[in-house]
């Protein structure tokens, strides 16, 4: 186990500065809660051909297919609960010697429903609504339909609010902006292998961490590393950084 980079915390006039620490969640962190990856030999992903759910041309081609996809994937994330790596960043988040950015790939609402805050969905969110028309958001409820209509426009151009293959993430201005202005950046349970998530390593001028189950596609890029079930290596972490 890698020994965590070590960050002097800065006295402004008398006053700790804050740590800028952005980190990066990925579909590991919610594993534990029972949310399969896109790996797992019987998961939900298995039984489906990702150009059919989860891109733009397979919402073209059957509407039904990919609402069918999401509301089964909706169902079991409101069948889990958050876990302790969820709840462990929630408490970084509120230590007043740190200034926490929570990025996440993931689209379901574990750090939300945990207590996290202005947690940044750059793949959007499992829980919301997109008019594929006008561009309106909303809640989703729990079983769409192609027959949806859009609460602005009433048009039946419903889809989830979730980034496809061949779509730009949500918010990479923002995103960027924070990994390159952190003192730490840290990924947690991402594979490392899907853009552009995987090149925020290259954005980041501070220290970095890799807290992972087994070594990522990019493990060598970090400072340090620590694998492990995300609710002990990052249970243990932040225990650390708050003590």
């Amino acid at each position: 186990m890698a020994d965590l980079p070590r960050l002097p915390k800065p006295v402004d006039r008398g006053m700790i500065t804050p740590m800028k620490i952005a980190i990066l969640t990925g579909a590991g962190i919610s594993a534990e809660s029972g949310l399969g990856t896109f790996r797992d030999e019987d998961g939900l992903w298995t039984r489906y051909d990702l150009n059919d759910v989860a891109t733009p041309e397979g919402f073209a081609r059957d509407p039904a297919l990919v609402h069918e996809f999401y509301n089964a994937r909706r169902e079991n994330c409101l069948a889990a609960d958050p876990n302790a790596a969820h709840l462990a960043l929630v408490r970084l988040a509120r230590s007043p010697d740190h200034d926490v950015t929570l990025i996440t790939q993931n689209i379901d609402d574990l750090h939300e429903r945990a207590g996290s805050t202005d947690t940044i969905h750059m793949h959007g969110a499992l829980m919301r609504a997109l008019c594929n028309a006008c561009g309106t958001r909303w809640d989703a409820p729990p079983i769409m339909s192609p027959h949806d209509q859009c609460p602005k426009c009433l048009q039946t151009a419903t889809r989830p609010d979730v980034v496809w293959f061949g779509e730009m993430p949500y918010f990479m201005d923002k995103i960027a902006t924070a990994v390159t202005r952190a003192d730490l950046f840290v990924a947690i349970g991402t594979s490392a292998e899907v853009y552009p998530a995987a090149g925020l390593i290259e954005l980041a001028r501070g220290k970095t961490l890799e807290l992972n189950l087994v070594p990522s596609a990019q493990t060598n890029a970090f400072d340090a590393r620590r694998f492990g079930p995300a609710t002990d290596v990052v249970s243990q972490w932040v225990s650390e950084l708050t003590a």
